[in-house]
């Protein structure tokens, strides 16, 4: 038996003038709250063991280092009692883009903010340490039912957004432009829990699609549809069973190349059903909605979960993984420090960046100082040469503009001299006067990453710290299933945004493709198999008794001080 508590509070974090995280543009700035934020945490107990995790969702881009580190932090100092560790705490963002930025302690994620926000930071963290207090004085006896179900073909509810990459998987059946809806998991699984009385608690799903309705020129604080979806089913079952404080969240499954926009519009960017993005996320949430419910109505049908409460979580340096071999056709392969392409910031079909001119410049100067590089690779030591070499092997057809995990751009560590001028972009003059002050020494986005794994009776929950597209996510769940069918999971789901944030993961054959989520791809074209590799050496060893588990905890994500997050702050004149 289960003990199940819920809890919700507001993570708003209005401040005028932030920028919003997801779009990555410095005009996509706060100025009005359209709908408040929220963060809602289920707690699960196992009855007879006491053992016990919670699954949070907040209504924020992505969950980051930062924010992970300080919830756990603070539950510890003002909650020891609960017993919370980085291991059982599951953090997850249901992904809108029309929320606060500057929460992450790492320098890539606010330049167009501009900067780290402490407000927008201890507003986050404290609203998810009250909904975590909150669930745990809920607890009570509970059944938990899980049930499945997929949206028909021809609902407007999400589309794929890269479809020359899709197609170009080989277990997949090519899509044809006209048909990008197939080109997509349309599967949504949910959690209904009940009190033994039958009372309705909440519930969580997970589906994969871009809470991105509400467009970058927008200015209002906004859960877009995942958002609205949430609150539609609050509100009905609330009613329907006077059930005052049921929760529901709408959490997101792989979706890095998923979008609910289908309409082009006259900037070429795709939109949804509206030319109001506001009214499109009313209209996409809606379509969760109702799916949500009806696998809600009949998810009594099923079983309850049985089986233990379980978890473990390792921190894994990508920088540098050798991913075995059944992930990579049988070559030797490795990840390296991290690198955003040019085809990243020329943007998506969601949100355009940089114009094709400016483009077609960056992929010449990528070009160039690669063959600069490689020239003087010939004339350095063998330590250098090899890491000259390999960065270009490993990140193979990407076009190079930002080395983020060494502190370059083109090639230059030296950014003040940086060949892009500070008025061709407002973000490209935050980061050269950081670079000035000598807060960007270490790297720009993080390398050290948690993998984590929750196990809820049947069910597996993988943590993910990025955003995974279709395939890729298919894959990885295959893998993980593989092993822990062994102890009796029934269904694996890759939860993504969760403890921390990356970028994208592709799969090989969409990296070689070069569209936006390659070029995020950051640890190089076999990104996906080293998370393979290191996924499956976690559930391994969740197959041994906790007692017997040996997973390497020397490996340590790096830390800011005060200073240096102080010196690339938020601007306050």
């Amino acid at each position: 038996m289960f003990e199940t508590g819920i809890g919700r509070a507001d993570i708003t974090a209005f401040k005028k003038g932030v920028g919003m995280m997801g779009y990555g543009m410095h005009f996509n700035t706060v100025e009005e709250v359209e709908t408040s934020l929220s963060a809602r945490a289920f707690v699960f107990k196992e009855a007879e063991s006491r053992k016990k995790v919670v699954f949070v969702n907040a209504e924020m881009c992505f969950i980051t280092l930062s924010i992970k580190s300080g919830v756990v932090k603070k539950l510890q100092e003002n909650y020891p009692q609960f017993d919370y560790t980085m291991d059982n705490v599951l953090l997850t963002a249901q992904h809108t883009h029309s929320a606060p930025g500057g929460y992450s302690h790492y320098a890539f994620y606010n330049f167009s903010i501009p900067g780290f926000v402490p407000e927008v930071y201890e507003t986050i963290v404290n609203g998810i340490v009250e909904a975590v207090a909150k669930a745990e004085s809920a607890l009570q006896p509970a059944n938990i039912y899980m049930n499945t179900g997929s949206f028909e073909p021809l609902l407007e509810v999400a589309f794929n957004r890269s479809l020359d990459a899709y197609n170009a998987n080989p277990e997949v059946q090519k899509i044809d432009p006209d048909k990008t809806h197939l080109a997509v998991d349309r599967e949504m699984t949910l959690l209904r829990i009940e009190g033994l009385n039958g009372n309705k608690i909440g519930t969580i799903n997970w589906f994969g699609v871009h809470t991105t309705s509400v467009p970058n020129t927008n200015h209002k604080i906004c859960y877009d549809n995942k958002g609205y979806a949430a609150a539609y089913l609050e509100k009905d079952i609330r009613s329907a069973y006077n059930e005052p404080d049921f929760t529901a969240v709408f959490a997101q499954a792989p979706c890095g190349d998923v979008s609910p926009n289908f309409i082009w519009d006259e900037k070429n960017n795709l939109r949804g059903k509206y030319a109001d993005g506001i009214e499109s996320a009313r209209f996409n949430g809606n379509i969760q909605y109702t799916k949500a419910k009806e696998i809600y109505e009949s998810a009594l049908k099923a079983q309850p979960l049985e089986g233990a409460i379980d978890y473990a979580l390792v921190f894994v340096d990508f920088s540098n993984v050798k991913p075995d071999k059944e992930f990579t056709n049988g070559q030797e392969a490795q990840t390296c420090p991290a690198c955003h392409g040019v085809s990243f910031f020329e943007g998506t079909a969601d949100g355009r960046g940089m114009g094709g001119a400016l483009a077609v410049i960056a992929r010449f100067l990528s070009r160039t100082v690669k063959s600069y590089e490689l020239f003087k690779a010939q004339f350095l030591d063998e330590k250098k040469r090899n890491e000259i070499t390999n960065k270009y092997k490993i990140h193979g057809k990407k076009h190079i503009l930002f080395e983020t995990g060494e502190g370059k751009v083109l090639g230059t560590a030296n950014i003040k001299n940086l060949i892009i001028p500070s008025w061709a972009d407002k973000s490209i003059g935050v980061f050269k006067n950081q670079y000035k002050n000598g807060s960007l020494r270490k790297p720009w986005i993080p390398q050290v990453l948690p993998l984590q794994l929750v196990i809820i009776g049947e069910l597996a929950i993988a943590a993910f710290p990025g955003e995974i597209t279709t395939v890729a996510g298919w894959r990885l769940r295959t893998t993980i299933h593989n092993i822990l069918q062994k102890r009796g999971i029934k269904k694996v789901i890759i939860s993504p945004y969760a403890n921390a944030y990356c970028g994208y993961v592709t799969t090989y054959e969409e990296y070689q493709c070069q569209l936006y989520e390659g070029g995020h791809t950051v640890y190089g074209e076999w990104t996906l198999a080293a998370f393979q590799t290191a996924f499956k050496k976690l559930a391994l060893q969740m197959l041994e008794k906790t007692e017997n588990r040996k997973t390497d905890t020397s490996i340590k994500p790096i830390e800011f001080t005060r200073e240096e997050l102080t010196k690339r702050s938020f601007p306050e004149n």
